[in-house]
């Protein structure tokens, strides 16, 4: 269903893949829908989403909202690339700059980035330096406090995100 809506709303490529970077900077290939218009500049910094960004196709934007474009990842989680519950994966380029501006950022390469995560669903997405450090303040809490029954929480949440279509 999701691969067809694409299709028609955009066409094809129907994946969008990108490197991350997993535990401890190891680099991986993360899959997702596509949710963005393929050659079209961005207002700003093109490794950054923007609240209204131009790029965002109609299908992408319910996708997005729902979270239904990360689905894909369930591919990273079996291949050990992933996991479950854990901090964002981000792109090399921005861990590195934010490396640089962020204390302690390089913590979140302590544990396997996740489909969802503590992050994601108190803070949602960021657009900025400060918000980056907010968010790596639930990432960080994370890490620290991880057990089973707390993954158990954020997927029960996800899955409450997912069906009232609530995504930041």
């Amino acid at each position: 269903f999701i691969a067809l809506a694409i299709l028609i709303d955009s066409g094809i490529p129907i994946f969008y893949s990108q490197p991350r970077l997993g535990r401890g900077r190891s680099i991986f290939t993360i899959y997702k829908y596509r949710s963005m218009y393929r050659h079209v500049d961005s207002p700003s910094d093109s490794r950054r989403t923007l609240k209204n960004d131009p790029r965002i196709t109609r299908v992408g934007n319910f996708i997005r909202k729902t979270r239904l474009d990360e689905l894909p990842q369930f591919w990273n989680v079996l291949r050990g690339d992933m996991s479950l519950v854990g901090p964002r994966a981000e792109v090399p380029e921005l861990v590195g700059e934010y490396q640089k501006q962020v204390p302690f950022y390089r913590a979140r390469l302590l544990v396997k980035p996740g489909l969802t995560g503590w992050a994601q669903i108190n803070y949602g997405y960021v657009a900025s330096v400060t918000e980056t450090s907010i968010k790596l303040e639930y990432d960080l809490y994370y890490i620290k406090h991880r057990t089973l029954s707390m993954d158990f929480q954020i997927i029960l949440r996800t899955i409450g995100t997912v069906l009232r279509r609530t995504g930041r």
